[in-house]
């Protein structure tokens, strides 16, 4: 139920805490240099507020840490599965539950068996594991979000949701042939964690129907999208988010899932598909690479943990909760003058490097500058998502091709963080943006072929 008051206090009471250990600048300087400026790099009890990622990161609840002592380790056929199974089925709708270890081994076991060279996959927009496990298969991943969503400052309710007529010129450029799904991100998590409508589900499903090409999701994030629709789209404000989520499935052929998002667990994923041939594929390769299909990977307590993580992110107090965290920090960064992605998304608050260093050229990683700097001057780490983590290279030519945006996420773990936790976040940003004018460009100076961003080394310029 909704309360009628202003503030939105957290919907629980913290039980156990962390201590966080205190640095200081030159701490942290030091540390910056040993970790070569790659922030991924950087010891974890040397970080003051940890807002590189929601994935994995969130605080579970009682009755998750409860749920896991019932924990059934058997081999084959275990208990715990048949309780994680009978959710996701419930919530999800899908015929075939396969549990993986996180979201990007549902992605390489689903591409790796759909996918060969010739493959085109169609999204909203890829994220970098999606992205990475399409290509390594030497398929194309093609992202065709709606041009709002490709503009930070323009406000539009639903800018994840992808561009129908976008859609059908690829099909036919590509040809339908080639293209064994088209998938959508739930939230649009390149795109600012932008959700995407059910109106646009049901366009591009209408539209994919008449190509026999079957419409997956990434669903890592499917709570926080299902809580836009009921706020933000016409004939939603009345149903449950479970009734959303529920039906947004019914347009969907399959789906991968990071469980370590809305599955509000430390680890787990699983992958599902309705199409019966398919299914056998995808088990033969995860026994071979993952587990039996009944652990897939995971211990039979992490299956528990997500299946109750799963019913209490339906809960639209935690929801309402959890946006309106994101919220504070993206309107209390707008005021500075931050230019952030308009509206602030579900899960994070980017922020729009290119525009706010504009004397950082884009192959000088304008957003890995912030990044740095956000540590060294608040021991704050977050992570660019820009030029490094999605900067091409020129098949042609092998010459470095930049991101469209250049963006710096903060991204909330779940049930973490006090309000002032993110006070203090925005009162080094208050700093930060008095000196955005002194912050220089970076080089790379080693990178592996994928995913970059995670093992590169930089210098300062």
């Amino acid at each position: 139920m909704k309360s009628t008051f202003r503030t939105v206090i957290e919907p629980f009471i913290i039980k156990t805490v962390e201590p966080i250990k205190m640095t200081t600048v030159d701490d942290r300087v030091n540390i910056l240099k040993e970790a070569h400026y790659n922030l991924f790099k950087v010891k974890a009890q040397d970080v003051l507020i940890d807002l590189l990622t929601d994935s994995g990161t969130g605080a579970m609840s009682s009755n998750q840490w409860s749920a896991m002592f019932r924990g059934d380790e058997s081999y084959a056929g275990s208990q715990s599965f048949q309780r994680f199974e009978a959710v996701v089925k419930n919530i999800f709708g899908f015929k075939h539950i396969i549990p993986t270890h996180q979201g990007r081994a549902a992605e390489r076991i689903l591409f790796s068996v759909i996918c060969k060279p010739t493959s085109v996959i169609l999204n909203n927009s890829h994220f970098d594991t999606t992205r990475a496990n399409v290509e390594f298969q030497g398929a194309k991943a093609i992202d065709l979000v709606i041009d709002e969503g490709l503009n930070p400052q323009k406000i539009h309710p639903f800018k994840g949701n992808m561009d129908v007529e976008k859609l059908k010129k690829a099909i036919l450029h590509y040809g339908a042939e080639n293209i064994p799904i088209c998938m959508l991100t739930i939230t649009n998590n390149t795109g600012g964690g932008q959700p995407v409508s059910m109106q646009n589900v049901r366009e591009v499903k209408q539209i994919l129907n008449q190509y026999d090409i079957p419409l997956y999701f990434d669903a890592a994030r499917f709570a926080e999208n299902a809580f836009f629709i009921k706020e933000r789209e016409q004939g939603y404000d009345e149903k449950s988010i479970k009734e959303i989520v529920q039906e947004m499935m019914t347009y969907g052929d399959g789906c991968t899932m990071s469980a370590k998002k809305d599955g509000m667990a430390n680890i787990g994923g699983f992958l599902c598909t309705n199409d019966d041939a398919l299914a056998q594929m995808e088990k033969e390769l995860l026994i071979l690479t993952e587990g039996f299909p009944t652990y897939g990977g995971l211990a039979g307590r992490d299956l528990e943990a997500i299946a109750v993580g799963l019913e209490e992110v339906l809960d639209e107090s935690y929801l309402q909760y959890r946006i309106a965290e994101t919220r504070y920090l993206g309107e209390h960064l707008s005021a500075i003058g931050f230019p952030i992605i308009q509206p602030p998304g579900g899960h994070a608050v980017y922020i729009d490097a290119k525009t706010l260093l504009k004397h950082i050229p884009p192959l000088q990683f304008p957003g890995q500058s912030l990044s740095v700097e956000m540590y060294r001057a608040g021991g704050i780490r977050t992570v660019e998502i820009g030029s490094v983590g999605f900067g091409k290279v020129d098949q042609n030519t092998g010459a470095d091709l930049p991101s469209e945006m250049e963006l710096v996420r903060l991204a909330i773990p779940r049930r973490t963080h006090t309000q002032s936790h993110i006070d203090y976040v925005v009162e080094v940003m208050k700093e930060i943006y008095e000196i955005k004018n002194e912050l220089s460009g970076y080089k790379i100076v080693k990178q592996p072929k994928y995913l970059r961003h995670f093992t590169a080394e930089f210098i300062p310029l």
